[in-house]
């Protein structure tokens, strides 16, 4: 008897055109929800690849080789291959000394394991950089 309820409810192959309907609405409105959620500036995107190498990049070591009006340029090797690159460090100038140029030499870098030339030496939540020699100083002076 039930079969007859429903049969009679939505008759032939409606009943299929009516869950292909349905899913079809919903994989639209799943589409637009990732869509509006998935625009971001690219300062977002930039900030958001910094603190993903700061959370799960492999530690290397780098050679700041020059530091122009906050941007700095750095070499290192990975698995035998040289990388020169540079990254800007505008949105860090309250942790860079005045005098940029004692930046200049060894610091720690991080990188993606499965694209090497993805790294950095500074962001939100960690720094590759040595102390400044007057830091350390101050600190060798404590001792």
């Amino acid at each position: 008897m039930p079969r007859i309820v429903a049969s009679v409810l939505i008759p032939g192959g409606a009943l299929g055109l009516l869950i292909v309907g349905l899913v079809a609405v919903l994989l639209i409105a799943i589409g637009v929800w990732l869509y509006l959620n998935s625009r971001q500036t690219p300062a977002q995107r930039e900030r958001r690849r910094r603190l993903e190498l700061s959370r799960s990049g492999r530690i290397g070591a780098a050679m700041i080789i020059d530091v122009r009006e906050c941007v700095l340029f750095y070499q290192y090797e990975i698995r035998g291959v040289a990388y020169t690159t540079s990254q800007d460090a505008s949105d860090f100038k309250d942790l860079l000394p005045a005098d940029t140029s004692i930046l200049i030499g060894p610091s720690g870098l991080r990188y993606s394991s499965g694209n090497p030339a993805n790294s950095i030496v500074i962001c939100e939540e960690w720094s590759g950089m040595r102390s400044a020699p007057e830091s350390r100083e101050k600190e060798n002076s404590r001792l």
